[in-house]
């Protein structure tokens, strides 16, 4: 497991991506966190919540009363889904530009907090797909822009840890929400290195991730990528950075990855491949 600790500004020029070859035992897969594997969504959400309750307060304290609209789980999904800025959401939510900087810091300060990370939840068909994966000999690898800790605690927390090989993290605690496109990019790129100085081979790896951030750094590195379309983006917003493939989640991407036999003698597990 590896920190990533500084965050070199680079700028970032799509690669072109090989052509896909067929995952073989020993493989390494490159996936993101939020989103494929930890669904965030009501963390998020209550982020929000919790953040304009405190603007609204701070601003009653001075005598001064807040309309605030709250928007319900599903509205507010689908704005982030969509890529509608936070200063929009604040907008919908009846506050001016002045009580939205107040409102985004709160935002910021809240998400990560330890007191709300147990509000996590992991995707359906996590697990089976995982194990799928690891009875294949393919190699998970997290990129993630969480501290590896913060990970760790969540697979060990679902028993997941046997299931992945490597997890590349980051020290900086506010990385992961506003999940800038360069950041991953680098970081994804010092993946790559270390497993190269392991002796692993990527050129059959695959990035797999929910943003723009986990395509755009797959692109740059010259792997296929998978957008998965049960995190933070819709399927619609992902079309435009053109991955390789959509998928729902990491259980059809890993139905897609390994559906079929695989060039080493192995034993799938069987509990994925019922109802294939």
């Amino acid at each position: 497991m590896q920190n990533v600790a500084s965050f070199p500004s680079t700028q970032h020029s799509e690669a072109e991506v090989i052509d896909p070859e067929p995952l073989q035992s020993g493989a390494v897969l490159f996936c993101d966190f939020d989103g494929p594997i930890a669904d965030v969504s009501d963390r998020y959400y209550n982020t929000y919540l919790l953040a304009l309750t405190a603007t609204q307060e701070a601003y009653a304290k001075c005598g001064i009363s807040l309309p605030v609209r709250r928007l319900t789980k599903a509205q507010f999904w689908r704005m982030k889904q969509n890529r509608v800025p936070d200063t929009t959401i604040a907008d919908w939510s009846g506050l001016s530009e002045e009580e939205t900087r107040d409102f985004l810091s709160r935002v910021q300060s809240l998400v990560n907090q330890p007191t709300l990370l147990h509000q996590d939840q992991l995707q359906p068909g996590t697990k089976a797909a995982l194990a799928a994966l690891n009875d294949w000999g393919i190699k998970v690898a997290i990129v993630t822009l969480r501290q590896s800790s913060q990970v760790w605690d969540f697979l060990s927390q679902h028993d997941l840890t046997t299931d992945i090989h490597q997890i590349y993290g980051v020290e900086d605690t506010a990385a992961a929400y506003p999940n800038r496109v360069e950041h991953k990019v680098v970081q994804l790129q010092d993946a790559i290195a270390d497993q190269h100085r392991l002796g692993r081979n990527t050129t059959a790896s695959w990035m797999i991730g929910d943003t723009e951030a986990d395509v755009c750094a797959g692109q740059a590195a010259g792997l296929p990528t998978v957008a998965l379309t049960c995190g933070i983006r819709s399927a619609n917003y992902l079309r435009g950075f053109h991955p390789t493939q959509i998928h729902q989640d990491l259980y059809a991407t890993t139905k897609f990855l390994i559906g079929h036999p695989p060039t080493v003698s192995s034993t799938p597990s069987s509990a994925f491949w019922v109802g294939m």
